[in-house]
């Protein structure tokens, strides 16, 4: 068998493309749009500026650093905090956007928005029950053979969600509902954060380390095994991605912006959605939108069952990939139906605190060279931005600290829009740099100069 790198099909990279479009682009990425739309108006292009930033700009950054370091997996990358800090950190951010959390989610907002309309006389919960296990059936047994996770999502469900969002789209830029009105008031003076703020809060930078394993793996599969053939079809599928996010991220939130002298301000997302489909289409318009929601949380539930069960596979590989994605698929399936609301209040607290340190992560790895990987620097931006987004993750808990939550929300910039670890991280970063030139990192300075040959280490 010859070991030589293969360069990927291109038809084979726009599959890849279309896949990771389609497990970023869940029911959550559908709804921010729509209502940044209606509450931006006229600001709707600054307000989309800052949403792109952070909500397919971050995400594409999280991708590449696992393709510009070589590695596969969060874990290996957060180990050069300390070894303790990366498995911890890894195992509590693939439960996070896994079975504790997004996972759940996604059976949960399929039905809110795209079954229940339709609940009738079987009643809300029975109808709940039956979609879930039909849901996260189908979920399942798609996921378990990790092979075919890139054609089953690049192949097939992502051309078909594109295609009923765009019947949706295509309607209401063809024929708009109306003018687009004047700006919400929180939209009026700081259009570009607020939407820089929504982007944030997708949280998909994260997600972005768990979808990078399936991604590197289908690519080494077709016979890349060199880094640069691997970074090659990884770049190209990533653009492709990033363009079809923002070219449905950008229809969406005109959809939306043109909709308010028909149906009225919203008050979330999925509203929107549902009454302008109404608009269009009637009683199809409601079947569209279900079906709509339905494959683009089922393409998100697929990618994350698949990523979560390869990294605990990896991690406890005594229990086979096939057996985590049953057990993570009947363990979402049961906190749908029983403990959703409880699971997300204890997980937003979390996710609020640990997103930062995945941000600072991604940052560190990309500039990695330029300490010469050196780990205190790791250590002391991970800690100094810890501190901040621990407090952030109280409060999103309703947990103030007595003297401290006060003075962090009067005295700490940024710290009320969810970044204020950003000038903290710096700091560390500093006090890294500084502390670095006193202690060598030997350890470190190899490594870098391995995966870096041209980087001075001297």
């Amino acid at each position: 068998m010859s070991n030589v790198s293969k360069k990927i099909p291109t038809s084979y990279v726009f599959v890849l493309g279309l896949m990771l479009f389609a497990m970023y682009f869940g029911a959550g990425n559908l709804i921010f749009p729509a209502i940044i739309g209606q509450k931006a108006g006229t600001n709707v292009v600054t307000s989309m500026l800052g949403f792109f930033l952070t909500g397919v700009g971050l995400p594409l950054l999280s991708f590449l650093t696992l393709v510009h370091t070589g590695k596969d997996n969060i874990q290996d990358l957060a180990s050069r905090v300390t070894p303790w800090f990366g498995v911890t950190f890894a195992v509590i951010l693939y439960l996070a956007i896994g079975p504790f959390f997004a996972i759940p989610r996604a059976g949960t907002v399929a039905f809110e928005i795209g079954i229940k309309p339709f609940s009738g006389a079987l009643g809300e919960s029975s109808t709940l029950f039956i979609f879930s296990v039909i849901f996260f059936g189908i979920a399942c047994l798609m996921s378990v053979f990790p092979g075919k996770v890139v054609d089953i999502v690049g192949k097939y469900l992502t051309p078909l969600k594109i295609g009923l969002i765009a019947v949706l789209i295509i309607a209401a830029v063809s024929a708009p509902m109306g003018p687009i009105q004047g700006p919400s008031k929180e939209f009026i003076e700081t259009p570009f954060i607020n939407g820089f703020k929504e982007g944030y809060l997708t949280l998909d930078a994260m997600a972005s380390f768990a979808f990078g394993i399936i991604i590197i793996d289908a690519v080494r599969v077709k016979g890349a095994t060199a880094k640069k053939d691997i970074m090659s079809a990884s770049l190209k599928a990533i653009l492709i991605a990033a363009t079809l996010l923002v070219v449905m991220y950008s229809a969406l939130a005109y959809m939306s912006a043109t909709s308010v002298t028909k149906i009225g301000m919203q008050t979330n997302g999925g509203e929107v959605l549902a009454k302008v489909s109404n608009y269009y289409f009637g009683t199809y318009g409601n079947i569209l939108l279900g079906f709509m929601i339905s494959v683009a949380c089922m393409t998100t539930c697929v990618g994350l069952l698949s990523s979560c069960s390869s990294y605990f596979n990896r991690l406890y590989p005594k229990i086979s990939y096939q057996k985590y994605v049953i057990l993570f698929s009947v363990f979402s399936l049961l906190v749908s139906n029983l403990g959703l609301t409880g699971l997300i209040k204890f997980s937003e607290p979390i996710l609020n605190t640990i997103y930062p340190l995945a941000i600072c992560l991604v940052f560190l790895l990309l500039m990695d060279k330029f300490f010469k990987g050196h780990r205190r620097v790791y250590q002391m931006v991970i800690l100094f931005a810890f501190v901040i987004s621990l407090f952030d993750g109280l409060k999103t808990a309703n947990i103030e600290v007595p003297g401290i939550s006060a003075a962090l929300e009067n005295y700490l910039p940024l710290y009320t829009t969810g970044l204020g670890w950003v000038i903290p991280a710096i700091i560390g970063c500093l006090v890294g740099l500084v502390w670095a030139k006193f202690e060598p990192d030997p350890v470190s300075a190899k490594r870098v100069s391995e995966e870096h040959p041209t980087t001075q280490t001297n």
